[in-house]
């Protein structure tokens, strides 16, 4: 019932800082702080991604400059103490990265961030071509809609659609994001739908339903 959700192709940036499989590692470093990013794709051939080298992936080398790590720490962290003795972003990339299309919702790149407690994903095409990148600043965007937008949104798509008859008492204000319904409707089991479809309009930070049933 409402309008198309925010994709991620909506809010991404368009314009990523890359570097191939056989970049060094003080290039790495270079272009992490040249460009003020934390991590970057890994591309080879016409750009498909193949991995991600994060500041994280860079830290083991500091981490374990001073003093090797021990037997044990070596065996319980294999994959980090490989990586300090790495030099090549193929060596010391995350791979397969995590990727994501440019027509996932919003909320399922928030999930998938969640989940596998990264900040950013690279967003690619069916044959895994870099397009773009999300992070989670990415994500926030749509929180920044102004309230006169989302009361539009809100009147359009929930107060018109859902209460064709009666949507002229149907009462829509937005301030700082939170959306106020009042007003009387014919159908008082209609209210839970309203609010949960106020809810869902992207921006909205928060729905206060005062919507009542007719008079008796």
């Amino acid at each position: 019932m409402t309008s198309t959700p925010y994709t991620v192709n909506d809010v991404m940036t368009k314009t990523v800082v890359t570097v191939t499989a056989a970049a060094e590692f003080k290039e790495i470093a270079t272009v992490m702080e040249r460009w003020k990013v934390t991590a970057v794709p890994v591309i080879e051939g016409e750009g498909r991604v193949v991995g991600v080298v994060s500041e994280a992936d860079l830290l083991t080398k500091e981490e374990f400059h001073a003093q090797g790590p021990s037997l044990i720490e070596q065996m319980r962290r294999l994959g980090d103490t490989a990586k300090a003795g790495s030099v090549r972003a193929e060596q010391l990339m995350t791979s397969p990265a995590v990727t994501i299309r440019p027509d996932a919702t919003l909320p399922r790149a928030a999930r998938l961030m969640a989940d596998r407690h990264i900040k950013r994903l690279p967003v690619v095409d069916a044959n895994g071509t870099l397009l773009g990148i999300v992070s989670r600043a990415d994500l926030l965007k749509v929180f920044l809609r102004s309230d006169e937008d989302l009361a539009a949104e809100v009147r359009r798509e929930v107060a018109e659609r859902l209460f064709p008859l009666s949507h002229r008492d149907i009462g829509v204000d937005v301030t700082h994001g939170i959306v106020t319904l009042t007003g009387r409707t014919r159908d008082p089991h209609l209210i839970p739908v309203a609010t949960r479809l106020a809810r869902a309009v992207e921006g909205v930070v928060g729905v206060r339903c005062r919507l009542e049933g007719p008079s008796a």
